[in-house]
C-alpha cells in the first residue's frame, strides 16, 4: 500500500518573475556583448542555448489547481507527494505525468447511482434493487497507485456490496424484531455504507452516505405478492375492528348494569352482543328491525 505524503512545489507568480527576469539578464547579456564587438561563434551559441532551454523547460513545471484538487508528483516511476493546496504552482517538470491531467485527481464530492439490480432477498424472493452512494478520494496515492481505475473500482465494489446486502434481508415480512429491506430502510442505509467503506478504503475512497433508491419485488411476483399484501392488510383490517367492537359491547353492557337500565339473563346478553357484533363488524350496512312484542314467548 502507498501511503500519500505532502509533496514539494514553488509559487507560481515567483517563479514567472524569476523567469522573466532571466531572459532579460540573458538578453542584455547578448545585447551587451554585440555592442562591444566581443561576438564569438561559442558565446553566442552558448548564451542562445541557454536562453533557449530556460524559455522551453522553466513553463514545461507551471500547473494550476482549483479547490479541492490534488496534483499527484511522479519522478521516473517513483512517488514524490501530493500538492493539494489551490493556486498557481511550479515544480520540476519531469515530476509532471503527461498528459499534464494524467495525475490531477479531483477530491469534490461525488454521486455514484448503481443501477437497478435484481437479485433474491434473503427468502429467496426475486426482487429489484437499487441505491444511491456519496463518495470522495481522500487518499490520492492509495486511489491512483493501489488499485487500477478507482471509478470503476467504486463502480464494481458498489454493486458487490448491494447486491450482498439484498441476500442478508428479507424484503418485508420478517420475523418479530426482524430487520427487513421495506422497514429498516435507515438501518440497512448505515450496514451498506459500513460495507462499503471497508471495500473502498483500499482505494482512498470515503463513503459519505448511502441510500436506497429503488425496492419493490421483481414483475414476475409482484402481482402474487401485491395480493398477499391485500390478503393481509385486510386480516388487520378485521382484527382492529373487532377488537373495537368487542371493546364497545363491553362497554355497553357495563354501562347498562351500572346505571341499572335494564337486567338481562345470559341468554339475552348472548343475543344482545351478537346483534351488536352483527352491526358492528359487518361490511353492509345494518337494517333495523323494531320488535313490538315482547322479548320473551
Amino acid at each position: 500500500m502507498t501511503n500519500e505524503k505532502h509533496g514539494s512545489s514553488g509559487k507560481g507568480w515567483v517563479v514567472v518573475a524569476i523567469h522573466v527576469l532571466l531572459i532579460i539578464a540573458l538578453i542584455w547579456l547578448f545585447l551587451s556583448s554585440a555592442l562591444a564587438n566581443q561576438w564569438s561563434l561559442l558565446g553566442i551559441a552558448a548564451q542562445s542555448f541557454l536562453l533557449v532551454t530556460i524559455c522551453l523547460i522553466l513553463p514545461l513545471g507551471y500547473f494550476t489547481l482549483q479547490p479541492n484538487e490534488a496534483k499527484v508528483l511522479v519522478l521516473f516511476g517513483k512517488y514524490k507527494g501530493t500538492i493539494r493546496s489551490d493556486g498557481f504552482h511550479w515544480t520540476n517538470p519531469l515530476q509532471l505525468a503527461q498528459p499534464r491531467g494524467k495525475y490531477t485527481v479531483s477530491q469534490r464530492i461525488r454521486n455514484f447511482e448503481i443501477e437497478k439490480l435484481k437479485v433474491n432477498d434473503k427468502r429467496g424472493n426475486p426482487i429489484e434493487i437499487a441505491a444511491v452512494v456519496v463518495w470522495r478520494v481522500v487518499d490520492t496515492a492509495h486511489a491512483l497507485f493501489d488499485v487500477d481505475h478507482y471509478e470503476h473500482y467504486v463502480k464494481i465494489q458498489s454493486d458487490a456490496a448491494l447486491r450482498h446486502l439484498a441476500n442478508c434481508y428479507p424484503y418485508d415480512h420478517g420475523e418479530e424484531e426482524e430487520v427487513t429491506l421495506r422497514s429498516g430502510m435507515d438501518e440497512v442505509a448505515l450496514v451498506l455504507k459500513s460495507e462499503l467503506q471497508e471495500r473502498l478504503a483500499k482505494a482512498g475512497v470515503q463513503v459519505d452516505e448511502t441510500r436506497l433508491t429503488h425496492l419493490a419485488y421483481a414483475p414476475e411476483i409482484a402481482n402474487a405478492m401485491l395480493r398477499r399484501q391485500q390478503a393481509e392488510a385486510i386480516i388487520a383490517a378485521r382484527r382492529k375492528i373487532v377488537h373495537g367492537a368487542v371493546s364497545m359491547v363491553e362497554m355497553a353492557l357495563e354501562d347498562l348494569k351500572s346505571k341499572k337500565v335494564v337486567e338481562l339473563d345470559e341468554e339475552r346478553k348472548a343475543a344482545m352482543v351478537s346483534n351488536l357484533l352483527v352491526v358492528l363488524c359487518g361490511e353492509a350496512e345494518a337494517t333495523p328491525v323494531i320488535n313490538t312484542g315482547t322479548l320473551y314467548k
